[in-house]
C-alpha cells in the first residue's frame, strides 16, 4: 500500500491529553474488513477509524468505526475526531455549519462551530428510547449499583445507536470516590446485550453542570475517559424526564478524573434535538505504512 496519512487524536479533551484517544485513517480506498480489524487490533486503542468517500450522496464522508475486536455501526468520539481529521486534511467543507458523516447508524449531521484551536463539532445523536426505569429493571442491575447513593431519576434502560444503563447518583463527590463493583456491571451488561453502566451526578461547580462516569464493560472496557454516545443518551433521559428543569436546553459534562483524564463534553438541546461535542486535539499528524496482510 502507497503511504497514507495518519492521525492520533484527543477528543473531547478540556486540555492536552485529557480527552479519548482515537486513531484516523485518513484513506482507507482500497482496504479489506480484515485489513481494518487487524490494523484496529495493532493499535490497541479503544476505537480506531476508517474514512472512504460517501456511498450516500448527502453525505460529506464515509466512515467506518472498529474496536480492536470489531466493528460498530455508530460511537460519539470516534465520530467527533473523524469530522475533526475531514476539516484538518481538506477532505471536505461543511455547508450551512453542517458536516453529514455516512456511518453504519446512517447519515447523520456534525454542527462545525468556530475555526482552528477554537473549533467545536457537535454531533446529532441517534433518537433516544427509555425502555426500562426502576430499580427493579432488572435483577442484575442492584448489584451493578452496589456503594452508590442514587438521585432524583431513577435508574433507566436506554436505546440510541446503543444500549446503555443509566443511574443518577446522589452527588459529585460519592460518584467520583465510587469503588464499583465491575464483575456485576459486566455481569448486567452481558445479560441485557449493553455496553454497560453510565453513572452521573449534577454539579455546582461553574465549569460544568454534570459529571459522568461510563463503564463499557459489554466492550471489555473498565472506564471510558470520554463517552460522546452515552452522554447523548443521559441528556436525552434528563430532557425527556425534565422537560422544563434546568438542564433540558443543555449543559457541560466533566468526565474522566478518576482515571487520569480531563475531558470536557458540551450538550446542546434544541427542539428536542441532542447535541454532543467539544474540541479535539491533533496529538501526531504521520505517515501510515500498513498493508496488513501478514
Amino acid at each position: 500500500m502507497s503511504p497514507i496519512r495518519y492521525l492520533h487524536l484527543d477528543v473531547f479533551a478540556a486540555s492536552h491529553g485529557g480527552g479519548n484517544h482515537l486513531g484516523v485513517v485518513t484513506d482507507a480506498t482500497g482496504w479489506s474488513d480484515d485489513q481494518m480489524q487487524r490494523f484496529a487490533r495493532w493499535t490497541n486503542l479503544v476505537e480506531t477509524t476508517f474514512l472512504l468517500p460517501p456511498s450516500d450522496p448527502k453525505a460529506s464522508y464515509r466512515v467506518r468505526i472498529f474496536t480492536p475486536h470489531k466493528e460498530i455501526p455508530f460511537a460519539g468520539h470516534p465520530s467527533i475526531g473523524s469530522a475533526h481529521a475531514v476539516l484538518e486534511c481538506g477532505l471536505a467543507s461543511p455547508h450551512d455549519g453542517l458536516l453529514w458523516q455516512e456511518c453504519g447508524a446512517g447519515v447523520l449531521p456534525i454542527r462545525v462551530e468556530g475555526e482552528a484551536a477554537a473549533r467545536q463539532l457537535l454531533l446529532h445523536s441517534p433518537d433516544a428510547v427509555v425502555e426500562k426505569t426502576g430499580t427493579d429493571a432488572h435483577p442484575l442491575l442492584a448489584a451493578a449499583l452496589a456503594g452508590i447513593g442514587l438521585g432524583t431519576l431513577p435508574p433507566a434502560y436506554v436505546a440510541g445507536g446503543r444500549h446503555w444503563w443509566l443511574a443518577e447518583c446522589a452527588d459529585e463527590a460519592s460518584l467520583r470516590a465510587w469503588q464499583p463493583d465491575h464483575a456485576a456491571i459486566g455481569a448486567l451488561a452481558r445479560a441485557t446485550d449493553s455496553l454497560g453502566l453510565c453513572a452521573f451526578a449534577r454539579s455546582a461547580h461553574p465549569d460544568y453542570q454534570l459529571v459522568v462516569r461510563a463503564f463499557p464493560a459489554g466492550v471489555g472496557i473498565v472506564e471510558d475517559p470520554a463517552s460522546g454516545a452515552a452522554n447523548g443518551l443521559i441528556a436525552a433521559y434528563i430532557a425527556h424526564a425534565e422537560p422544563q428543569g434546568p438542564l433540558a436546553s443543555g449543559y457541560t459534562v466533566s468526565q474522566g478524573r478518576e482515571i487520569g483524564h480531563d475531558a470536557s463534553l458540551r450538550v446542546r438541546i434544541i427542539d428536542g434535538a441532542v447535541w454532543i461535542g467539544g474540541r479535539t486535539n491533533t496529538v501526531v499528524d504521520g505517515t501510515l505504512r500498513w498493508d496488513g496482510t501478514a
